[in-house]
């Protein structure tokens, strides 16, 4: 049996940063892109979303006891089927992006959100407001991008640069870079502030063995 003041080897400290780690790849990779097509749009988020995915997997079974682990499977596998869905190079069109993002964003912010509330009311502490704060982040990126027309064009002219045209496509993909570096930012902070080791509570040899 694990004692209760045994700190855990992996705890939420890790997960934000891991998160940080590949929301500020995203948001770099759009950020110094020229190119803000759907194609490179979703590819970026594609990376992003697996990753992410990834994370949140294993951090069900690393980080979260058996009674915990139902909030980052759901965002798991949120993720990583948003993030196969738009790795599909022949569905890499706009509306594509505009479906698969603000379907993700709107379905994963609420998972977050919602399970921060819940952590809260079962009296937890560690990730709750970054949680809370997250899942808000997300739910607006989803409203942003509903809001956002798909079929827009704006066509400007720059002197001695040349004529431009601003798309949807354009804004939205530029709105997903915002909303990764913001959300590193955040979670880079909240992994690197300072705060006590999470014991490991007691558990049964059952509960050990999963």
């Amino acid at each position: 049996m694990t004692s209760s003041s045994t700190p855990r080897a992996f705890d939420v400290r890790h997960l934000q940063l891991a998160r940080a780690a590949f929301a500020a790849l995203a948001a770099i990779m759009v950020t110094f892109s020229p190119d803000h097509s759907a194609p490179l749009g979703l590819g970026v988020f594609s990376g992003f979303a697996l990753a992410t995915g990834l994370v949140f997997g294993l951090a069900a079974w690393l980080v979260f006891r058996r009674g915990e682990r139902m909030i980052p499977v759901l965002l798991a596998s949120v993720s990583i089927v948003a993030g196969l869905v738009s790795s599909v190079g022949a569905w890499r069109t706009t509306g594509v992006f505009f479906g698969v993002v603000i379907a993700w964003a709107l379905v994963s912010g609420l998972v977050e959100l919602l399970g921060a509330l819940r952590d809260r009311k079962a009296g937890r502490t560690a990730g709750v407001r970054d949680g809370m704060l997250i899942g808000i982040l997300t739910i607006v990126l989803a409203a942003v991008l509903l809001l956002t027309p798909a079929q827009y064009a704006l066509d400007y002219d720059i002197t001695g640069a040349g004529s431009f045209t601003l798309t949807g496509i354009t804004i939205a993909v530029g709105l997903f870079g915002g909303y990764a570096a913001v959300v590193a930012v955040f979670l880079a902070i909240a992994g690197f502030s300072p705060r006590r080791p999470e014991p490991v509570a007691a558990v049964s040899p059952e509960e050990a063995a999963s």
